[in-house]
């Protein structure tokens, strides 16, 4: 990794599907709020420094996976593979990990910039310290974990395969 001038944030997804399908399209869409915030960071760094995204599902308990954010928002993309077809715009990411994380594992970490809640407690797209992101970063590479969404692919692959015939296109 290359962690200079690197910044983190977390992303909070409504379902399991949608991550999927951000693996499946190599892409992500915020709430408007959210892609702002993303799409000023991504622009600021100035192509210095990579944005990594911590993502977890809502009520799931633990994290699922960390990606790369590799292109500016682009707010005329309508991707139309969403769980619910709400979010516009998207961008480009890359995933370095694909494991569940429980929340224990991380709960410690503790942000100073969000009322010093533990980064499990983050809402979405809640930015995390530099300091903080790389230990998020190195417990999440170190974690041994037994389970992943990659487990349940198939499940997810099967699910969007009938969306497809079920929207009008």
């Amino acid at each position: 990794w290359d962690l200079t001038d690197a910044r983190f944030f977390v992303i909070k997804s409504y379902s399991e599907d949608d991550i999927h399908r951000s693996i499946k399209y190599q892409i992500w869409c915020s709430t408007e709020y959210g892609n702002k915030r993303l799409d000023a960071a991504y622009r600021e760094r100035d192509n210095k420094g990579k944005i990594y995204l911590f993502f977890s599902v809502n009520g799931s308990g633990h994290f699922c996976g960390v990606a790369m954010m590799t292109s500016a928002l682009d707010y005329e993309k309508q991707a139309g593979v969403w769980a619910q077809n709400k979010w516009k715009g998207q961008f480009s990411v890359k995933w370095l990990y694909v494991k569940d994380v429980p929340n224990s594992q991380l709960r410690h970490i503790k942000l100073e910039n969000n009322e010093n809640k533990p980064v499990t407690n983050s809402r979405d797209t809640q930015e995390v310290p530099a300091d903080k992101g790389k230990q998020v970063l190195y417990i999440i590479h170190q974690y041994r974990h037994t389970t992943s969404l990659f487990d349940d692919f198939q499940h997810y692959e099967q699910r969007l395969a009938d969306d497809a015939k079920l929207s009008p296109h």
